[in-house]
């Protein structure tokens, strides 16, 4: 029987993230279960102070727009349809859906549902989640009782959770 191992992740999955994943699956085959938000409104106050202090205040004041909202909906859509793509090509057994909500809710859902041993949490690094142990990462941990690996997207770095 193969292993299911979660993905919660921002943005579509790069090569490098698959060359993560195909080392946490080892030899024994692996279902890898993609999950990406299709809304921001858990972040979206740590996205403004993220533009904020990168100098860029338009995009800061548009991570409150509806239609930046609608676009991050389609975003999110194209992301998993990506993923998937690239992880079947690869060989792995793999779905994948957008959520909305809390994206943590619906991993600790997914890991319920599919009695999965494994999530890895794929982010860009965000400096205030990050470092006030209040990411993704953290709070799946908090609520799962199983490991919950954060790594940063596009890289191999890991993430303090």
């Amino acid at each position: 029987m193969s292993q299911t191992i979660l993905v919660l992740t921002e943005e579509a999955l790069t090569h490098a993230d698959l060359l993560n994943l195909q080392t946490l699956q080892g030899d024994e085959p692996a279902e890898v279960v993609v999950l990406i938000p299709e809304d921001r409104n858990e972040s979206v106050l740590g996205e403004f102070f993220r533009h904020l202090s990168l100098l860029e205040v338009g995009e800061a004041f548009r991570t409150f727009s509806a239609d930046d909202r609608r676009h991050d909906e389609i975003t999110a859509r194209t992301a998993v349809e990506e993923s998937l793509q690239l992880l079947t090509r690869e060989g792995f057994a793999a779905r994948g859906r957008t959520t909305t909500g809390n994206p943590v809710d619906a991993l600790v859902q997914e890991a319920t549902d599919s009695g999965a041993a494994q999530a890895v949490v794929i982010t860009r690094p965000h400096a205030m989640a990050d470092t006030f142990h209040t990411d993704w990462a953290n709070r799946a941990q908090d609520k799962l009782g199983i490991a919950v690996l954060h790594l940063y997207s596009g890289s191999g770095f890991i993430g303090d959770s």
